[in-house]
């Protein structure tokens, strides 16, 4: 019995580091996926022989006929599994299920449709007529999405953060603006995109509105994992 009790306290240690280091990792998802994504479509941007770099569109990148496709899947794939950890630790960051608001769970649906978006390939890497499979399709209404749900995100996180007092650590009011700013910029450039999709500039507004949005998540990501260092820091950790 005496062995028992000294090691409940020890127990209850290990859980809370292990609480703590899971809760960095989830918040450092937030940097790792956008800049995953944002490599892989430089490369294989890059990898296209023949083709302006800006040329195709992401989802071109990751079809059949891309030159390796597969450094696209993963890009989608990280992104989306970085991006649903990264929802999952703002969301318990800003008070869970009675604080925390809608937008930490469009973040993460917008991180497992994007993973659906990259396996769910398109036929082909041009936007060319003709019949395409089922999953062409699909992929084509999850990205429509997908987009939809980072402008709504962006919004209600500008809502959620305008909410906090001012003065507060981390001093998420402040931050409303530019999210505020974020989302209409995104939803702003998403509409001249769809507006021109199959011209040549569509490539360029495609990427510019999807760093908008990825660049808001990789800066919230760093200011929270700072802030999570410094009170693990204060508690003993690591």
């Amino acid at each position: 019995m005496l062995e028992a009790a000294n090691w409940t306290p020890r127990l209850a240690e290990l859980a809370r580091r292990a609480r703590a280091s899971a809760a960095v990792l989830r918040s450092c998802a937030g940097i790792a996926g956008p800049a995953a994504f944002t490599g892989a479509w430089i490369v294989s941007s890059l990898r296209q022989t023949g083709y302006q770099a800006a040329e195709i569109q992401l989802s071109g990148l990751a079809a059949p006929d891309a030159r390796d496709p597969w450094i696209m899947v993963a890009g989608f794939v990280v992104l989306g599994g970085g991006t649903v950890a990264f929802g999952a630790a703002l969301h318990e960051a800003l008070g869970g299920r009675d604080g925390a608001g809608l937008a930490p769970r469009l973040i993460q649906g917008a991180g497992l449709l994007t993973i659906a978006a990259g396996l769910l390939r398109r036929d082909r890497m041009l936007l060319t007529p003709g019949s395409v499979s089922w999953h062409n399709h699909a992929h084509d209404l999850v990205s429509a999405v997908i987009y939809v749900d980072l402008v709504a995100a962006q919004v209600l996180l500008a809502g959620r953060f305008g909410r906090d007092p001012a003065g507060l650590e981390p001093t998420w009011r402040s931050w409303r603006p530019w999210l505020l700013a974020s989302g209409l910029a995104t939803g702003a450039v998403l509409i001249a995109f769809v507006a021109v999709t199959p011209a040549a500039e569509a490539g360029v507004l495609q990427r510019v509105a999807v760093t908008i949005p990825l660049v808001a998540i990789a800066a919230i990501s760093a200011q929270m994992t700072a802030l999570l260092f410094r009170t693990a820091a204060r508690s003993g950790w690591p």
